[in-house]
């Protein structure tokens, strides 16, 4: 049960959020403020952008990871998958469900 890590500008993060709940690519996104530090162009960057914590299931991820990119306005958006080793089983079971899969 994979939680995907997305960084977005505040601008666009609640958009992206709410349609991967939409379109039950994820069954929750969290969204968290946070200040990035980053590199862009050879030019050190310091911006507010909002982290997105999706909750979704192995066989949703390609989809929801293509459609992030189809929505997110950077050239080169933050999308990191992280695999979880122990799920609580009703909260999997919860996952599954909004996502319209069963794993």
């Amino acid at each position: 049960m994979p939680t995907v890590y997305i960084t977005a500008p505040t601008d666009a993060a609640n958009a992206i959020a709410r349609t991967l709940v939409d379109e039950e690519l994820a069954a929750c996104v969290n969204l968290i403020e946070i200040s990035s530090v980053y590199r862009w162009d050879g030019e050190v960057i310091e911006d507010d952008e909002i982290a997105l914590l999706a909750k979704t299931t192995a066989s949703r991820y390609e989809a929801l990871k293509e459609r992030v990119v189809e929505l997110h306005p950077y050239d080169v958006p933050c999308i990191e998958r992280f695999d979880e080793a122990d799920v609580l089983d009703t909260y999997g079971q919860w996952v599954d469900e909004e996502t319209g899969t069963t794993e």
